[in-house]
């Protein structure tokens, strides 16, 4: 007589509880992590004396382009998009490439001075001169009204450094003993074998320094906010917010909502601006991470190993 496998349903069963429970836990975080870029980009695309109501969620009440034609037809927007994008293209460039030759320098062991530059880089994390010595230390080296200002104070990130440093020790030793039988020299080694391997940390630390340098827009209100020419998308956007948001006080609350209701009333608010300017910003990024995204997991984990 054979006995029923009950070891086996009941593995099964418990795979179909954790199963459930699984989809369930994953499919509530994914409607938390939606839900406030869907209802932002909702707002983006609804009137502004509509939202005036509320009750906005998912879905836009009275649709219009109008929010997104106030910030595209700012005299300086697309000029300032064009310098944002520069500036991200060559600061992540510039940044990633300074900063892999750097950890390789310090990541070999017969490098003598590896501790003390580790040392004197890591203490930057923890201590910095402050506001005013760094402008006048920027005004000395003439950066000030310069695009440079934007790559060079930044070019080397120390938790990138620290992240990319861990990762090329956890190369194997015997990968540069061959490199350096065959007559290698450190140049060849660092483009031949190190930057090919290290592709995955590499894409990780690009989008880190990426995001950074298209979200930054405080340097420019520092260094360059007199120099037009320089600004970027991140400042002007924020002008045109301080603007919405002095056009609103200076008009009476019943005068807003004398407009609700009215789709054809050709008004923004400091909510439907802020909600297209948060749409305009995110897009370039969300555009660009799903192609780092298999290399991005794999390099941040691996290059977290060692410390």
């Amino acid at each position: 007589m054979k006995l029923p496998n009950l070891v086996g349903r009941r593995r099964s069963y418990d795979d179909l509880i954790f199963d459930i429970c699984n989809y369930t836990f994953m499919i509530f975080l994914c409607v938390i992590m939606l839900y406030p870029f869907l209802n932002t980009l909702a707002i983006s695309l609804n009137s502004a004396s509509d939202s005036v109501r509320g009750g906005i969620f998912l879905l836009p009440r009275e649709f219009t382009w109008y929010n997104y034609e106030h910030v595209f037809t700012q005299a300086a927007v697309l000029h300032s998009a064009m310098i944002s994008v520069l500036r991200t293209v060559i600061g992540t460039a510039t940044s990633v490439f300074c900063t892999a030759m750097l950890a390789y320098t310090i990541s070999r062991q017969y490098f003598v001075l590896r501790k003390f530059v580790t040392i004197v880089f890591v203490l930057t994390m923890y201590f910095n001169g402050g506001l005013i010595p760094t402008y006048l230390l920027m005004r000395e080296l003439s950066l000030i009204g310069s695009f440079w200002v934007y790559i060079l104070p930044g070019i080397i990130g120390v938790f990138n450094l620290i992240v990319i440093r861990s990762f090329i020790e956890g190369l194997p030793d015997s990968i540069f003993e061959s490199a350096r039988m065959d007559g290698a020299g450190e140049f060849t080694q660092f483009f031949k074998i190190v930057l090919p391997l290290s592709l995955p940390v590499i894409a990780t630390v690009s989008l880190f320094v990426a995001v950074f340098q298209w979200n930054q827009w405080f340097d420019v209100f520092l260094y360059n906010s007199s120099f037009p020419s320089l600004s970027t998308l991140q400042y002007e956007l924020m002008k045109i917010l301080q603007n919405s948001n002095a056009s609103m006080s200076s008009r009476s609350a019943a005068d807003a909502f004398s407009n609700a209701g009215n789709a054809s009333a050709n008004v923004v608010s400091p909510t439907s601006v802020r909600a297209a300017m948060t749409i305009v910003v995110s897009v370039p990024i969300i555009l660009v991470y799903p192609f780092l995204q298999k290399y991005f997991v794999k390099g941040l984990t691996l290059g977290g190993v060692k410390g």
